[in-house]
């Protein structure tokens, strides 16, 4: 069994002028969603969890609302695909859990293509955590949705 736990960043500030997009920090109410989140998962998350944080600046910056060791992989930076996001995983066929702070689209196409939706993608609220789980039964492996959360509504 092993569990994929997906974390969008938390609202971050707009895109300006001359700013590169990596750089964008979290917005007073990104740092409360980010906090919320954070101690909600902390509640939930089983031990020996792997934390891994897109480098992006607000990315990292919801990660380490939740106060857990973490390591920073270029894979889940913007633009990359959702098979790049789940070899990063290891999904499915590592053990345990594994946490990944990213971004849209890739990882609403990743559950769209997990749970085997029509739609190329699902949309993930800013913040918001969905808990997906694989596991074998006697003549299939499936993966199930374990949990939606959003930071809005804790």
């Amino acid at each position: 069994m092993m569990d994929l736990i997906l974390w969008r960043h938390a609202e971050a500030e707009e895109l300006r002028e001359g700013e590169d997009d990596l750089d964008r920090p979290l917005t007073a109410r990104g740092e409360k969603q980010a906090a919320r989140m954070a101690a909600w998962l902390d509640r939930q998350l089983p031990d020996g969890l792997r934390v891994l944080s897109s480098p992006a600046r607000r990315t990292e910056a919801t990660a380490k609302a939740l106060g857990r060791k973490y390591k920073l992989r270029a894979e889940l930076l913007p633009g990359g695909t959702p098979q790049e996001l789940l070899e990063l995983a290891q999904w499915p066929k590592s053990r345990g859990a594994v946490l990944l702070v990213g971004h849209q689209p890739v990882l609403g196409q990743a559950v769209a293509s997990l749970l085997g939706l029509q739609a190329p993608e699902c949309a993930i609220r800013k913040g918001s955590v969905w808990w997906l789980r694989q596991r074998q039964r006697p003549e299939t492996t499936e993966t199930i949705l374990l949990a939606v959360q959003s930071p809005d509504f804790l």
